[in-house]
């Protein structure tokens, strides 16, 4: 065998079909990749956990709404004078001196209500958020889903590829060997043939690169022992683009997120006005706070109630309501606009992602119809040279137009499943059949 000359590739399945025949190996539909992958991403984790907290602060301000309930227990203990007043500090009521009492306690302040209406927008935008981060990595699950489909089809394609090239030098030797054609030619179908045994050990390091990529993202602990169930040329239709258009705009997280961002800054603007308002708050207390840690004392009852009302009325502060006023006024404009451009922005991705997937289906059949007329044009050129009507040239270029065309099928293929998820991302529905 001469230095640097390839051998052929063995007939046999490869790793990846090897791995697929293993037992306990897990068949993976679209779904339950995205399933996986949302548990196992970290970024759409953490978008999760933020609309979480914001939940809980939600709830949280909520409470601060509600009446509390505390027990108060302590003891003072004061040096006395043996004067009516009977204590040093006159601020103390005796000597000894025991409070054990129950505190109803009541708040009602504007601010706080429009801390409560500003943390239910901000919980309500931090799920639009989560939802964001949700369909985003749905697009890249389909990716990298359909990326190991179209890798296992080009590894196909290009199999039969070598072995055409294969049977191509065996028929180029014969004819030289019968004197029909020159050795120029049988030296050019070797070049070819050792074409395809690299373009073939390249599909294979392809395929499993792509699983690999697949892997990271799909499971929590690297792993090669599964395989995907969704064909990746199965019929998906594209839906109708006023039924698109619709669900867009009622279900876009972007400008829900956007929408609830100015509440949340509305509801802080109203709240900073409070600031001028007076402040109500109310306790009612019962238990003991005697002389004694008793119920009674000599006969008299230590138990009682009484009940503390106070109004808080704001006067100067040196602007300061007035400056948080004027921070929250900004935010509030800023948010707004914000919205404005995320309405803008869908506007333009409604028609822009629609266009693309239609576009992509469009043109699948046309490049499916190229994989039949170049399989057939190099089928015709192979046997006008096995006639001696044809030249090497012509096959040559015949399989690499086949070459190319099987790969942009399934390129092709790849690019409408990824403009369906993209038209995901507006809508929140996946198409999957």
């Amino acid at each position: 065998m001469a230095y640097g000359q390839e051998t052929a590739p063995p007939n046999g399945p490869n790793s990846v079909t090897e791995s697929a025949a293993k037992p306990n190996v897990e068949r993976l539909s679209l779904q339950d990749a995205i399933d996986r992958a949302r548990r196992n991403d970290p970024q759409s984790q953490a978008a999760q956990t933020d609309a979480r907290i914001l939940r809980e602060d939600h709830v949280q301000a909520r409470n601060s709404l509600l009446p509390s309930v505390a027990y108060n227990n302590s003891g003072i203990y004061t040096q006395g004078n043996h004067s009516p007043i009977g204590v040093i500090f006159i601020a103390n009521n005796a000597v000894h001196e025991y409070i054990s009492q129950g505190d109803v306690h009541e708040a009602l302040d504007t601010a706080a209500v429009m801390n409560y209406r500003k943390t239910a927008a901000a919980a309500a935008a931090a799920k639009a958020r989560a939802e964001i981060a949700s369909r985003g990595l749905v697009v890249t699950v389909v990716m990298r889903y359909y990326a190991v489909e179209a890798a296992k089809e080009k590894l196909d394609a290009t199999s039969r590829a070598a072995e055409e090239g294969e049977r191509f030098l065996k028929l180029t030797q014969d004819l030289e060997h019968g004197g029909e054609v020159a050795h120029s030619d049988e030296i050019k179908a070797e070049l070819l043939a050792n074409d395809r045994r690299r373009q073939l050990r390249e599909a294979q390091l392809a395929l499993v690169n792509a699983r690999l990529d697949f892997s990271v993202l799909v499971f929590p602990n690297l792993r090669d022992d599964f395989e995907l169930t969704d064909a990746l040329h199965r019929d998906v239709p594209l839906p109708l683009f006023p039924e698109f258009q619709q669900q867009a705009a009622q279900n876009n997280p972007d400008v829900r997120a956007a929408l609830e961002a100015v509440r949340a800054t509305d509801a802080e603007v109203r709240g900073q006005w409070a600031g001028y308002l007076p402040s109500l708050s109310v306790d009612y207390f019962y238990g003991i706070d005697a002389a004694r840690f008793a119920a009674k004392t000599d006969g008299i009852n230590n138990l009682g109630s009484s009940i503390i009302a106070s109004v808080n009325i704001p006067i100067w502060n040196w602007g300061t309501t007035q400056s948080r006023v004027r921070q929250a006024e900004l935010r509030r404009n800023q948010a707004k606009r914000e919205l404005s451009l995320s309405q803008r922005k869908l506007l333009a991705e409604i028609q822009s992602l629609y266009a693309e997937a239609e576009a992509a289906l469009n043109e699948l059949a046309g490049l499916q119809r190229s994989v039949e007329l170049a399989a057939e044009s190099l089928r015709l050129t192979t046997l006008r040279y096995r006639n001696s009507e044809g030249t090497i040239l012509e096959v040559s270029d015949a399989q690499t137009v086949n070459a190319q065309a099987n790969a942009a099928y399934q390129d092709g293929a790849v690019r409408y499943q990824v403009a369906l998820a993209n038209l995901q991302t507006l809508t929140g529905v996946l198409k999957t059949q």
